[in-house]
């Protein structure tokens, strides 16, 4: 994957010099003795611990080089290339295009949605339209998930832009009207039809951004493959339970986050997104 100008985004919230191996960013000590108090009075610790600030916690750029300096600027210039993508594709629809503020932070922090953590895997948190992302995630998904090289990591970053887009789109929260109207397993099947959409938009994004803001092969979207391929549910229920229960998925098998991002990256077309009421996928 090359760069061609390289643009960084500025809508970044650098959390990794913000107390990184604290609780809780802007929490800190105070709140576990508050929690601890609490718990020995009867009461929920867990409402001490996930309460959130309200004010925003203050971006804090880390002091001096850090060894994850070059995944910083590699993020932030990912960023910027969607946000040039998903303006221009707004603009063409008459719509303006409101662009995420992505995080990055070291093994916690906290989100619109709760507590971030490094275990957590990188998000987009629609109570604060944010991306959150520890840079660790990218020496796992090279290491845990043999997903190496710089096209892997923009198709994390891509997807969670993919949700933001879905926000933005009012797709995220008629799923989420859905919660309280479906069970747990109908719902899921749901939750895999948004994330697999999400692997579209990751398509769409790099389709539109070949040849302006990036320079891609076919060993950058084999990467981007096997990051798709590696993460989904199937794959990762072998590894961590020895079985695949395809009831439990929420994300979609690794056929069918092949299947969708590579379908965005060959069109670019919005319109062919719709995996919501497609089966075209259903054989895989």
């Amino acid at each position: 994957m090359r760069w061609l100008g390289g643009r960084e985004s500025d809508n970044v919230d650098d959390r990794r010099g913000s107390g990184g191996g604290g609780l809780l960013v802007g929490g800190g000590i105070g709140s576990v003795v508050i929690a601890v108090i609490v718990m020995l009075l009867g009461g929920d610790p867990s409402e001490v611990l996930n309460q959130r600030s309200s004010e925003p916690a203050a971006s804090s750029a880390p002091a001096g080089p850090q060894a994850d300096d070059g995944a910083a600027s590699f993020t932030r210039k990912t960023l910027a290339s969607t946000e040039d993508v998903w303006t221009k594709i707004f603009a063409d629809q008459g719509e303006r295009y409101p662009a995420p503020t992505l995080v990055m932070f070291r093994q916690v922090t906290q989100s619109g949605c709760g507590t971030a953590s490094q275990a957590s895997g990188p998000f987009y948190c629609p109570a604060d339209q944010k991306l959150y992302i520890d840079l660790s995630f990218y020496d796992e998904l090279r290491d845990r998930f043999n997903a190496p090289g710089e096209f892997a990591m923009a198709y994390v970053i891509a997807h969670e832009v993919g949700h933001h887009i879905q926000k933005q789109l009012g797709i995220m929260d008629k799923v989420d009207a859905l919660r309280s109207q479906l069970s747990e397993k109908e719902y899921n099947k749901v939750s895999v039809r948004l994330e697999l959409q999400a692997d579209f938009f990751a398509g769409v994004w790099a389709n539109h951004a070949q040849g302006q803001s990036i320079s891609i092969d076919k060993n950058d979207v084999e990467s981007a493959l096997t990051a798709a391929n590696a993460i989904g549910d199937d794959r990762i229920q072998q590894e961590t339970r020895g079985t695949v229960v395809p009831d439990a998925f929420t994300h979609g098998t690794s056929a069918q986050r092949v299947y969708w991002f590579s379908k965005g990256l060959k069109t670019g077309d919005l319109k062919q997104g719709d995996t919501f009421n497609s089966r075209e996928d259903s054989n895989l």
